[in-house]
């Protein structure tokens, strides 16, 4: 199927898109909202700006959408006119999403694609968190941590590239603290720089981080994508 992804710049989108086009699917186009601030319950918001990269690496074009409230129905609104945009100039015939656990995301997003008589593609539903996080290692995912809101997630892990020996200690700290160790349930955000689908590798070049004692947040400032020559 031709599909548009619904794209924040994280690990789910991202390895959504991916597992959609090892299915045989064609990824025709990104949908992204930037949300009016990190109160959206419907939507990603850290960095979001800097998918436009993402977007011309993978060479996939991306439509957006820039919310002007945090209301639920601003945030369906918009998301309507982004899928009938696709629909018309793209001719997809269905939306992939990265979501794992959120009904809530789900709903709302079969809602939008049942109305213009779209398939929902949910490839990551339901997946096992510690054999995904292994996985998206196993895959070449390169995400840095771009948000934390949890017991057990300091100011170490803002901007820190997820890699093997990490997954180890989020492991321990989950079973202790019990949050979820794919970041479902909001105890993290996550930014790719870097996965199978990208012709370069985003670099970060100017950053800020932000740390009230419990939630904490990695701002990128400035960033290219990686000049080969």
């Amino acid at each position: 199927m031709k599909l548009a992804a619904l794209f924040s710049g994280g690990k789910d989108s991202t390895y959504a898109i991916h597992l959609a086009k090892k299915h045989g699917h064609s990824v025709d186009v990104l949908l992204t909202i930037f949300p009016h601030n990190d109160e959206s319950h419907l939507l990603h918001y850290p960095n979001i700006r800097f998918t436009s990269l993402q977007s011309e690496s993978m060479k996939i074009p991306q439509l957006t959408e820039q919310l002007t409230s945090t209301e639920t129905k601003n945030e369906s609104e918009a998301l309507d006119r982004l899928i009938l945009s696709a629909k018309e100039n793209y001719s997809i015939d269905g939306i992939v999403h990265g979501g794992i656990l959120s009904q809530y995301q789900k709903d709302n997003f079969s809602s939008s694609c049942k109305k213009n008589n779209l398939e929902i593609i949910s490839p990551l539903w339901n997946t096992e968190p510690e054999s995904y996080m292994k996985e998206l290692l196993s895959e070449n995912f390169q995400y840095i941590v771009s948000t934390v809101s949890s017991d057990g997630l300091n100011d170490y892990w803002l901007g820190r590239t997820i890699q093997e020996n990490d997954l180890i200690e989020l492991k321990k700290l989950q079973e202790k603290y019990d949050f979820n160790l794919n970041f479902e349930g909001g105890e993290a955000e996550t930014f790719v720089t870097n996965c199978p689908l990208f012709e370069k590798p985003l670099i970060i070049q100017d950053s800020t981080t932000e740390w009230d004692g419990y939630r904490g947040r990695f701002e990128i400032l400035e960033a290219k994508l990686k000049d080969n020559a």
